[in-house]
């Protein structure tokens, strides 16, 4: 599909090609999902509905539109369409569907390639199996050399090792809701899935897993939309990944319903917020460092212990600044140690993060069960005869051991 879209005048790196293969790929998925439920629920009303069903529009490959048709339905008929659905319930994918197709936007130019690379992806089952675990890996993969294609994108794709061990330390259990604020590809609730659908026994663990939860925040379009692809790919067919700010919500409305058991993150680190966002923190402990503001976000984030059930968990990546910058970064964890659990830090090597950042990054991992007593840090040094990680010689699992 690469190879043809290479081909096409609108699109110039994998940072274009991407997100353009990731729509095509959604609403060939989701298609397949609505027909699924239909067969399995009997009354079910489509979530997209005639004519901008995948079925009706893209799945006549020998008589289908194609060229400017194509192209002007595409444009002009389905986008509109989809950004314009309005849901009637709680957590409808009505509004979903508008949230992702809100700013999508078809970047190709010659309607004959993008019916050639809607053929292809036409020819993908997403009710079998194999089809899936296979598209979900070379999935992962795409997603990894679009971060190696452009630097600045690294911010949504946190390598693959970071977060299954970031996963498997917080151990989440069927019950517990996790959260991530800043989701980019959603590799953490990715992982999370993965980890949980282990201990699945029952329907209901099922339901529990696809529907009550994973969570998530992400604040731009494209992460956004190759997120919501990426959950979908792993089999999680009902996503609760909202399109949002994360720290436009004042602190001090945070319930104890807003609450969770697991947060696990990679925020992003060196931005700025503008002054209206800072202004939901407390006057004390306001800055521009996004990573600060984070932390203090997941601080009032996790759930309290109640009733003997102990407090919520947090694994998140943390810079090295915010760890030994004095002013506002000090008062910020001095609340941390004082109310929460700082228990473990991992420093992890140079270049992990590459070509995204060189900044050196921890990996903190703390719980709401009272004040920090020890805190147990930790180096995790690079392969003997390395000065950094590249993109040929990544960080390995192994390597966490």
């Amino acid at each position: 599909a690469r190879d043809i879209m290479r081909k096409d005048a609108g699109l110039s790196t994998d940072v274009d090609r991407i997100p353009q293969l990731s729509w095509i790929l959604f609403l060939k998925c989701f298609d397949d999902l609505e027909q699924r439920r239909m067969l399995l629920q009997g009354k079910y009303r489509d979530v997209i509905e005639g004519p901008y069903r995948w079925r009706d529009w893209a799945a006549d490959e020998d008589r289908g539109r194609t060229g400017d048709e194509l192209l002007d339905f595409v444009n002009n008929d389905l986008f509109p369409h989809l950004r314009g659905l309005v849901g009637t319930e709680e957590n409808d994918q009505r509004d979903v569907m508008a949230a992702i197709f809100r700013e999508t936007y078809n970047r190709m130019l010659s309607g004959y390639l993008l019916r050639d690379v809607v053929n292809l992806v036409n020819r993908i089952n997403f009710n079998v199996s194999d089809d899936i675990h296979t598209l979900s890996h070379l999935y992962e993969s795409m997603l990894r050399e679009m971060r190696d294609a452009a630097g600045t994108n690294g911010e949504f794709y946190t390598p693959r090792p970071v977060v299954r061990f970031m996963v498997e330390r917080v151990a989440p259990q069927i019950g517990e809701t996790v959260y991530d604020p800043a989701t980019g590809t959603c590799g953490f609730l990715v992982e999370a899935y993965e980890y949980l659908s282990e201990q699945q026994r029952t329907i209901e663990d099922w339901e529990i897993l696809q529907t009550r939860t994973l969570y998530g925040t992400e604040k731009k379009p494209m992460p956004y939309l190759l997120g919501m692809m990426n959950l979908l790919l792993h089999a999680v067919e009902y996503p609760n990944l909202v399109r949002d700010n994360t720290l436009a919500r004042p602190l001090h409305e945070i319930t104890d319903r807003q609450r969770y058991d697991v947060i696990l993150t990679n925020p992003p680190f060196g931005g700025e917020e503008e002054a209206g966002v800072q202004a939901n923190f407390p006057e004390g402990t306001r800055t521009s460092e996004t990573a600060l503001l984070f932390l203090q976000f997941i601080m009032r984030s996790l759930r309290r212990s109640k009733g003997g059930k102990p407090g919520g968990r947090c694994a998140m990546v943390l810079p090295n600044g915010p760890l030994f910058a004095t002013g506002v970064a000090a008062r910020i964890k001095e609340d941390l140690l004082k109310d929460f659990n700082l228990h473990t830090i991992v420093r992890l090597p140079n270049g992990v993060f590459a070509p995204y950042t060189s900044i050196p990054t921890n990996l903190i991992f703390f719980r709401r069960d009272g004040p920090t007593q020890e805190i147990w840090y930790y180096e995790l040094p690079l392969p003997e005869g390395r000065k950094n990680y590249t993109k040929t010689k990544p960080l390995r699992d192994a390597e966490f051991d």
